[in-house]
Formats: C-alpha cells, structure tokens, sequence
C-alpha cells in the first residue's frame, strides 16, 4: 500500500513539522497581527500543528483500513470521529489544561490543546462501515473495505444478416 492513498505524502508531512517549530510571533499575516505578511494565518498554523503533533498507525489488513491515533488524556466523549467530502476521515478532539489554584507547574511538557488527523480514503473504503473504538487512550478506527466488483462476464452479441 503506499502512502500517498492516505494523503500521508511525505512533502506535506515535512510541511507541517516545519510549522510545527514556528514560535507565533514569525507567523504570517491574516490574523490582523503587525507583520501583514503574506505568510500563513494562525488558524492555519494550528491546524497544522495539531495534524503534526498526532502520531498515527494506518494499516491494511483483509476487509479493512486500521487508523490507530494516540490520544493521550481523552475520553471517547472528547473524541470526534467525521467523514467528510464521503471520503475524508477526520479524527480530532482536544485535552484541556487542567486548572487548580493551589498548584504551580514547574515543568509542562505534555501536549495539550487541539489533536486532529485528515485522511484520504481509498477508493474502496466504505464511508458507511466506519467503527471506533477508545481503549487507554488509543484510538482504533476500522474503515471497512468495499467487497471487489465482479468480473464482467463477456456477452454474447447476435449477428443478423442484412
């Protein structure tokens, strides 16, 4: 299987992980900020941040294509899983900081805010048969494959006589 039928290109990936280490003050205008550049807007940063920065697995076995994402620190209710366009896979949720006023953090090195993946499907993915499962905040989400078209039978075409 190769991995542009995921949209996983590996041009796009380098992309985002380059975005990934932008410090917010480098991003472009459209966000009405003081540079006014032509560069990207902070929307589009974030998204892209977010799609980087959640790792996943994609595997095709018999009768199925398998998303496996980590998604550390949800519950299945803070987890969305859409299709788009009948052919996008989208997968995302977001953790929240958690907030307490009697502690002050002296090192944060867990992600936190938005978690969010985009996929292709293939051809024969069945948009329809879509199931996921959450389990120790694993993501798995089984796209099931559309049964092979039949071969067509050859048909036989009558000769008449002028």
């Amino acid at each position: 299987m190769e991995s542009r039928v995921f949209g996983l290109e590996t041009p796009l990936m380098t992309a985002l992980h380059h975005l990934m280490d932008l410090p917010d003050g480098e991003l472009g205008g459209g966000g009405g900020g003081k540079q006014g550049g032509v560069g990207p807007t902070r929307a589009y940063v974030r998204d892209a941040r977010a799609m980087a920065a959640t790792p996943a697995d994609v595997k095709d076995v018999p009768g199925a294509y398998v998303f496996v994402v980590d998604m550390p620190g949800l519950r299945s209710s803070d987890i969305k899983v859409q299709v788009e366009e009948d052919r996008v896979l989208l997968i995302s949720g977001e953790r929240q900081r958690e907030e307490k006023e009697d502690v002050n953090y002296l090192r944060m090195e867990r992600r936190m805010g938005k978690f969010m993946r985009k996929f292709v499907l293939p051809d024969n993915a069945d948009a329809d048969k879509i199931s996921a499962v959450s389990h120790d905040g694993v993501l798995t989400v089984t796209v099931e494959k559309l049964p092979p078209p039949e071969p067509k039978k050859p048909r036989t075409i009558e000769v008449k006589v002028a």
